[in-house]
């Protein structure tokens, strides 16, 4: 049986000064959002769990979703942080991998210099995730994206996920050189992608549905329905829209394809790549 799986989303108690990416204009999300507001969400619309994604670059905000998950059997999956530059990496990593909920890592690369993921050091720490079977998740512009090539032409034993498309320019209608770079990172059959935060890569006010359509073309030419997973970037996607929005999108662009190639985007591909289970 496959789950319906929402590989994309956040928990937090909101605090100014931890969560100062919330800015004034997002007044929507400046507040709490926990486990008990999110699973009658993901019921009212057949998700069966979720994957819980860091915020915070702190092995306390770690230690935290895990805690989530261990009291919350919808959460199927977490991708924390760790310090991937840091001395001790191997024995942290040891550490986390005997936690069964925990699937993989990321790293706000998109608040790093646009050459960040180039860095040897940062590199190295990455590669040492296939020991444990970890995951990285990739976050970032399309700015960073030719890093983002080097960095995975040098770690073929690490399996990615880039988030949200790499954020594509959608409320201004740009195509390059994002489109360009997202085919040649859909090159390397490690790589997969979520298709997730479109709706905040838009104008959050005044998008439709066509708007998305040009973005969706590159990710599935590029990717292919089995490395593509659905995510809905809850709560951030309430800047925009709802949460049956988010899913409706990608439901409408998936309207002519095949039941099997829906059943995997929606979960399938992430109880694959994360190592999720019932």
């Amino acid at each position: 049986m496959t789950m319906k799986i929402d590989a994309h989303q956040h928990f937090w108690k909101y605090d100014p000064d931890e969560h100062g990416w919330i800015t004034p204009d997002m007044r929507a999300i400046r507040r709490d959002f926990l486990p008990k507001d999110l699973l009658p969400v993901l019921q009212a619309n057949g998700m069966a769990g979720c994957v819980a994604v860091q915020v915070d670059q702190t092995e306390a905000e770690t230690n935290y979703l895990l805690d989530l998950a261990d009291h919350y059997s919808f959460i199927k999956g977490v991708v924390g942080w760790v310090d991937f530059r840091a001395a001790d990496l191997p024995d942290r990593l040891h550490h986390f991998s005997s936690f069964e909920k925990l699937k993989g890592f990321r790293h706000i690369v998109q608040a790093e210099p646009e050459d960040f993921l180039v860095q040897p050091s940062f590199i190295q720490g990455v590669r040492q995730l296939a020991t444990f079977g970890f995951t990285f998740d990739i976050l970032i512009y399309p700015n960073q994206l030719n890093a983002a090539l080097y960095f995975v032409e040098q770690l073929p034993e690490v399996t990615f996920v880039l988030n949200h498309l790499a954020k594509p320019y959608i409320s201004r209608k740009e195509m390059e050189p994002w489109a360009t770079a997202t085919k040649k990172i859909g090159s390397f059959p490690n790589v997969n992608c979520k298709v997730s935060g479109l709706v905040t890569e838009a104008d959050w006010s005044n998008w439709t549905y066509e708007d998305f359509v040009p973005y969706l073309d590159v990710v599935f030419s590029s990717f292919g329905t089995d490395r593509l997973l659905f995510g809905s970037d809850w709560p951030v996607c309430l800047l925009a829209t709802d949460y049956p929005s988010v899913k409706k999108i990608l439901l409408t662009y998936l309207n002519t394809y095949t039941e099997e190639e829906k059943t995997a985007v929606f979960g399938e591909n992430a109880c694959r790549v994360y190592g999720l289970t019932l």
